[in-house]
């Protein structure tokens, strides 16, 4: 029997290719399976030939008597070494077949913690784990893995750096026990660091910067004896620094930097590592000391910026000499600078700044000469910059030094530092002049604002044209005077930011700025600057920011503003700007800003300004002479955050579209002629803060979703005529945040804000009769009364005082100018004072006033008296702005006022009082006279607005310099002079009171309002009442009257009216009292009717017990005259002085010791050329 050969492979068949289809775990249990079968096969076929053997023997045995002869004894032996042999060559194979199986365990476990990861990986839309899959087994070939080079196969890097990973991290990688590097940076990981990564025995390097991780830093990251580098930098990880991270002794670097890590930092850092270099910990939250430096011999870098780190700077960081930067700004240091820092060597960079240092810079700083970067900017340091610095810090490249105490001057030798890109000085108390740097090639930013700096001659903007690198030259907030050079258009091409603000250059722009083509800020705000605004300013195509504010700019603004279309910020604030704003400004589709206010812009708000531009951060038109309605397109500007258009000639609604401003924070539109109601898209405007509409003519209710607003905190609806019952929930509970004078038809539910309590629903409509008669009764009792006491007067008067029985009575119900008489007389006077005019007389139909008022509407109405109304408008053939004097005809003194001002049409020629530009006598649409006269539109309107009003006193471009004011005076001098000397006839003003005194476009003062004049014919006594010759209680002279005309029994009752009203002899004096009066209002700036003076106290009497000992004190505290500071006393003594003792003497008792205009006026105009002269500027 033969015995069959050994198959020892596997039963089951293998595909074509070999193991590719079988995984680690089957192929160590198919070896497995494979060795055990052989075993068991061997040990029975062992068993077999054993039995055999045995078998054979005996019947050996058996025949031994045989004649056959038996084996041979080798015959037994030879199966049992066979066996033997076999079996030793079987255990062999299975040994390493077990050892195969055992490494081929441990590579699994790598491939399928990779599988595991990428479990974890919610996208890699770089498609960079495309190859990682459970079908391959070759995970050493998959992307970003990188496998050693020793057998078994194990993954020692993984680098992903920039893969755009999105997903968690997972624990599974810390079964990659032979893993050394792990880059995970700048990907969009989330989650938390896992704890078993810090139990990679082998980590040297892991990078897991830039993503989104949170939470702690694991406490077992310390526990690794090789880790080196460690980058967490740009994530979100809270808490604070491990203890055993900072005892890692083989760690190198340490980045940590931009994540929201608290706490102090642990005083082992800079103790348990001699091989630390760098430790980057900037933009966290850390508090505490600074470390002291023991065992960091190796450190390098060492950054520390934005945290909250307190205390002085330790001493012992000057003993780490290897230190190449040290940045320490952005935290709350405080104390001295350690001169320690000066033995550091090494030291490339060294940035202190924001921080609270104070006292000196240490000597030892300015001796680095290694230095190329040295900041100590926003500190408290004081002392000077040495002389020397120029040549001990030979390499230096940007100095920074702004934001100090510094003094002294501006070393020359900074000129030496040919390597210097930045030098930043501002902010300090520098004096002297600038410098010449030009020497300086590769200047960049060159910043010397707020200090005390002076121009010179202006050589040192000579010189910086030789710097072909300079990008921002900041000189603003300095003294730098006289005008602008125009060397300043020879700047670098390559400047982008000129900053020449809040100085005092004067002159023009030069036309030439647009040679700086790549500017993209441009600021010359607060000076002196005059001329108009260069066209040539609209190349500048790179512009983002222009800022011309606060300066004397006239002219129109340049429609080639709108060519620049990168314009974010616009401002023209605080100028003498007149015309309209350009429509091209709608092209700068970035525009985010504007402001164009205090200036003399007319015309409407054009249309096309809210078609691209955003305008987020606001519009601001306001103190402007802008007329028409505000355009529904406002709504356009969804994130619009204010809007300022107060202080015009706006008429017309608020528009319903301004609602759909969701993100509007302030709305100013007090000082127009808005009417209507107050829009009920207004409930839409969630975030407003402020809304200003006072002073208009809007009437409705107060709506209630203004009480729901919860974030409005100030609501101004004065001066309107709203009614019925206000909100009572949100603003309207507190008092300091509601304004609501001037609406007499308002009422509260409840008792607040000192409104009457509404009426119940039954009588809402209807006042109450006891009411009506305890508000009549009053008054027509107070009527009779008057009436009762001046009819006594005037028959007494008529039986003993003949000559002065013209006086008709002090009120216009009992005039007795007839009417029939101004009739029969109107058309022959109206001839006689145009006939005579050389000028040609612009024709003006009713219709034509008609249109231009709208129909006579409240929007359009200036003013209105007794005897006519003042209304605003415009004609079709003529665009600009006039005012339309309509005469009352149905009132005692209508026709007369009428009259006299044609008078002054065809008598007067003078620049300071204002003459008709036509007239218009007809009838109306009901066949009634219609007599009007059209003067031009004074924008700057009446002085009693410059001096009273409060949107002037508060805003200094707005308020009367001393300069404007001793000018006024002088130009109403000079008018009265004419008048009352140059004229035949002589004119008598009779009403000269600041509300009469209109200012042009240039500030010139013109007097109007001759509606009560009176020309004094030769020989002729005119004996006049209050109705006749009118006058305005303060501004007429107290009654002087003679003996012959007093009743001792009337004497106070006369005492209250003038020389005018019943003293019965009109002259000259008259005026000049008036004069005087005004004077004086100009010089303090108190009402004669102000309530202090009371009791026999008047504005002469309070002038004169001023003078001169406390002129001072009686000065308009509001009055602009900064310009004197240095040379106050020689200022008070030369102008001051001269003109209150004039204004006293103009208001004496008697019209006999008041002197005459001619010689009022040659003072006033001497006074004003000298101070002209010395002050030009003004």
């Amino acid at each position: 029997m033969h015995s069959q050969p050994l198959d020892l492979r596997a039963r089951t068949p293998l595909p074509d290719d070999g193991l590719s289809m079988w995984s680690g775990s089957t192929l160590l249990n198919l070896k497995t399976s494979v060795v055990v079968n052989g075993l068991v096969t061997i040990t029975k076929k062992y068993l077999q030939m054993t039995s055999t053997h045995k078998d054979h023997q005996s019947s050996s045995l058996k025949h031994s008597d045989s004649l056959v002869p038996p084996h041979p004894v080798h015959s037994g032996i030879m199966p049992s070494m066979f066996t033997l042999l076999y079996i030793l060559l079987i255990l062999f194979s299975v040994s390493t077949t077990i050892l195969e199986a055992a490494q081929a365990n441990k590579s699994e476990i790598d491939r399928q913690a990779l599988l595991c990861f990428k479990s974890g990986i919610s996208s890699y839309p770089l498609g960079i784990l495309d190859s990682w899959s459970e079908d391959s087994l070759n995970f050493c070939g998959w992307k970003g893995v990188t496998c050693g080079t020793k057998f078994p196969p194990r993954v020692v890097s993984l680098n992903f750096n920039y893969a755009r990973l999105s997903g968690k991290l997972s624990g599974c990688l810390g079964n990659l026990t032979f893993l050394s590097r792990m880059n995970l940076a700048y990907n969009n990981l989330s989650g938390t660091i896992p704890e078993e990564w810090g139990m990679l025995p082998n980590l040297h390097t892991l990078n897991l910067a830039g993503s989104y991780l949170q939470g702690n830093i694991p406490i077992s990251l310390g526990a690794s004896n090789s880790l080196s580098y460690v980058n967490l930098a740009n994530n979100t990880l809270t808490g604070g620094i491990p203890l055993p991270l900072t005892d890692c002794s083989s760690l190198s670097t340490l980045i940590l930097s931009r994540n929201n890590l608290s706490g102090e930092i642990p005083s082992t850092l800079f103790d348990n590592s001699s091989k630390l270099a760098v430790v980057d910990l900037q933009k966290n939250s850390f508090t505490g000391l600074i470390p002291r430096f023991h065992k960091v011999t190796a450190l390098k870098f060492l950054c520390l910026t934005e945290n909250f780190l307190s205390g002085s700077i330790p001493p012992s960081i000057g003993n780490v000499s290897s230190l190449t930067s040290i940045l320490l700004g952005q935290n709350k240091l405080s104390g001295l600078i350690p001169e320690t820092i000066g033995h550091t060597t090494k030291l490339l960079e060294l940035d202190l700044s924001f921080n609270s240092l104070s006292g000196n810079v240490p000597v030892s700083l300015y001796n680095m000469s290694s230095l190329k970067n040295f900041s100590v900017g926003s500190n408290g340091l004081v002392g000077q910059l040495p002389s020397y610095i120029g040549h001990s810090l030979p390499t230096l490249q940007s100095l920074i030094m702004g934001s100090n105490r510094l003094e002294g001057l501006i070393p020359t030798s900074l000129a030496n530092m040919s390597n210097l890109q930045m030098l930043d000085l501002s902010d300090n108390s520098l004096n002297g002049p600038v410098p010449s740097l030009g020497s300086l090639a590769n200047l960049s930013q060159l910043v010397l604002g707020s200090n005390l700096l002076e121009a010179h001659d202006w050589s040192f903007l000579t010189s910086l044209a030789n710097c072909t690198q300079l990008t921002k030259l900041s000189l603003e907030g300095n003294g730098l005077n006289g005008s602008l050079p125009a060397a300043v258009v020879n700047l670098s091409t390559r400047l982008q930011d000129l900053s020449l603000g809040s100085n005092k250059i004067s002159g023009s722009i030069p036309v030439e700025i647009s040679n700086l083509v790549n500017l993209t800020s441009l600021r010359m705000e607060s000076n002196f600057l005059s001329g108009s605004i260069p066209s040539t300013i609209g190349k500048l195509q790179n512009l983002y920011v222009l800022n011309l504010s606060k300066n004397k700019l006239s002219g129109q603004i340049p429609p080639s503003v709108g060519d620049i279309t990168q314009l974010g910020k616009l401002y023209l604030d605080d100028n003498n700007l007149i015309g309209n704003i350009p429509d091209s400004l709608g092209q700068c589709k970035g525009l985010l800003e504007l402001n164009l206010s205090t200036n003399s812009l007319d015309g409407s708000i054009p249309v096309k300004l809210f078609d691209r531009p955003p305008l987020s951060l606001g519009v601001d038109f306001s103190y402007n002479k802008l007329i028409g309605e505000i355009p529904s397109e406002v709504g356009n500007l969804a994130n619009l955050a204010l809007l300022n258009v107060s202080n015009n000639m706006l008429f017309g609604t608020i528009p319903e579209a301004l609602g759909s401003c969701l993100t509007l924070l302030f709305l100013r539109m007090e000082r127009n002629m808005l009417e209507g109601q107050i829009p009920q898209s207004f409930r839409k405007l969630r975030s407003i803060q402020q809304i200003n509409l006072a002073r208009n003519i809007l009437s409705g209710p107060v709506p209630e979703f203004f009480g729901d607003l919860t974030l409005l905190d100030k609501l101004d609806l004065s001066y309107n005529n709203f009614e019925g019952p206000i909100p009572s929930g949100g603003c309207f509970r507190n008092s300091s945040m509601v304004v609501l004078d001037g609406n007499r038809m308002l009422c509260a539910r409840v008792s607040m804000l000192g409104l009457p309590i509404c009426d119940d629903t039954q009588t809402k409509n209807h006042v109450p009769l006891l009411r009506i008669i305890m508000i009549i009764t009053p008054l027509i009792a107070g009527v009779l009364l008057l009436y009762l006491v001046v009819t006594v007067w005037k028959r007494r008067a008529q039986l003993t005082f003949p000559r002065c029985n013209k006086i008709p009575g002090v009120l216009c119900l009992v005039a007795n100018r007839k009417k029939r008489e101004a009739v029969a007389n109107q058309k022959i006077r109206e001839v006689v004072a145009c006939s005579n005019h050389k000028e040609t007389l612009k024709k003006i139909s009713y219709g034509d006033i008609l249109k231009a008022t709208n129909w006579f509407s409240s929007v359009h109405t200036i003013s209105s008296t007794c005897t006519g109304s003042v209304y605003v408008g415009r004609f079709k053939s003529d665009r600009s702005l006039v005012a339309i004097k309509v005469f009352n005809l149905n009132e005692p003194g209508g026709y007369g006022s009428y009259f006299t001002e044609c008078e002054v049409l065809r008598s007067t020629r003078h620049r300071n009082i204002m003459r008709p530009m036509t007239l218009c006598s007809t009838l109306d649409s009901k066949n009634h006279e219609f007599k009007a006269l059209v003067f031009k539109f004074m924008v700057n309107g009446s002085l009693d607005r410059w001096l009273h009003s409060e949107q002037h006193n508060v805003i200094p471009g707005r308020v009367l310099s001393f300069g404007k004011r001793i000018c006024i005076a002088a130009d109403v001098a000079s008018a009265l002079d004419y008048v009352h000397n140059q004229l035949t006839p002589p004119l008598i003003h009779c009403d000269l009171k600041p509300h009469n005194v209109l200012l042009d476009d240039d500030m010139t003062a013109q007097l109007s309002d001759f509606g009560s004049a009176k020309f004094l014919l030769p020989g002729q006594v005119i004996r006049k009442s209050l109705v006749d010759v009118g006058g305005t209680i303060g501004y007429i002279a107290p009654a002087h009257f003679p003996p012959s005309c007093m009743y001792a029994w009337f004497i106070e009752f006369l005492s209250a009216f003038s020389e005018y009203g019943l003293g019965c002899k009109i002259s000259v004096g008259g005026d000049v009292y008036s004069f005087g009066v005004l004077l004086l209002e100009l010089l303090t700036g108190k009402r004669p009717t102000d309530d202090m003076f009371v009791d026999g106290l008047t504005l002469p009497i309070f002038s004169e017990s001023m003078f001169p000992d406390l002129v001072a004190e009686m000065l308009d505290p509001h009055m602009a005259h900064e310009e004197h500071q240095g040379c106050v006393e020689a200022w008070m003594q030369r102008y001051v002085v001269p003109l209150v003792p004039l204004g006293l003497s103009c208001t004496m008792e008697s019209p006999k010791d008041r002197p005459g205009m001619k010689d009022v006026c040659a003072k006033l105009s001497a006074l004003r050329d000298d101070f002209l002269e010395r002050h030009h500027d003004d």
